[in-house]
């Protein structure tokens, strides 16, 4: 039992010490060079003012939900409705209709969110119209400009 417990608590091989080497001058001084910390770039905004407002993210929330919710409950909804006319109409639709129809309900849906997000005023003060038409064609630009601005800077 006691040979078990050398066993456990010795190593199988014992690590060898190292022998660090002489450091010369040159190397010291580039040591410190490496080391030295370089100036640090202020970002151009802070975390606070680069955050969305409560206020707009709220407004988006609700835009995306509806503009997205809408075509995705009529997607899941062509389902059922085929479904149910099937057995109890005795119906049979097209498969590819059912299917086209639903793809395009969902299509719609993925494009709800992009349109409800740009859709929404960014403006804390100003909610925006009910559609949001303006505000999309608005922010839609602001984005269209900062990609443009990106890749000037990248090439």
């Amino acid at each position: 039992m006691a040979a078990e417990e050398s066993d456990r608590t010795s190593l199988p091989f014992e690590p060898k010490k190292r022998q660090k080497p002489a450091k010369s001058k040159t190397q010291s001084v580039v040591k410190s060079q490496e080391t030295s910390p370089a100036p640090k770039k202020q970002p151009p905004f802070t975390k606070e003012e680069m955050a969305i407002p409560e206020v707009v993210s709220q407004r988006m929330i609700r835009r995306v939900a509806a503009f997205c919710g809408i075509p995705t409950a009529l997607g899941i909804t062509t389902l059922v409705a085929s479904y149910l006319l099937l057995i109890y109409a005795k119906i049979q639709l097209p498969p590819i209709a059912v299917l086209l129809v639903n793809m395009g309900f969902f299509g719609l849906g993925v494009l709800g969110i992009t349109y409800g997000v740009l859709s929404a005023s960014w403006d804390e003060n100003r909610p925006g119209t009910l559609l949001g038409l303006g505000e999309f064609g608005a922010n839609w630009g602001r984005m269209a400009e900062v990609w443009r601005e990106t890749r000037k800077k990248n090439v």
